[in-house]
């Protein structure tokens, strides 16, 4: 995966992870209101939306565009089927 891609994939990752954490101590807290822990829960499925967003960009740029080059074209749309859940 090029390099930028790693980063902001990371910078995304740390994003969700805060909030994972905010979740986590808001749980203690018996007077929370369960609105902003469903907030917070939307928050960490953004950031790790937007974190396999980014990676699958950077697999696409640096594999799958030239799978048909390397002759294994077949073997990386399977493995990208089956990553993403499809068949």
């Amino acid at each position: 995966m090029p390099q930028a891609e790693r980063l902001a994939a990371r910078r995304r990752l740390s994003v969700a992870q805060g909030h994972l954490q905010s979740i986590v101590k808001m749980l203690d807290d018996p007077e929370v209101y369960c609105m902003d822990v469903l907030r917070q829960i939307k928050a960490v499925q953004g950031a790790l939306d937007g974190a396999g967003s980014v990676v699958l960009r950077g697999h696409l740029h640096a594999h799958v565009a030239t799978a048909s080059e390397r002759g294994d074209s077949a073997e990386i749309v399977e493995e990208l089927m089956q990553a993403l859940k499809y068949r």
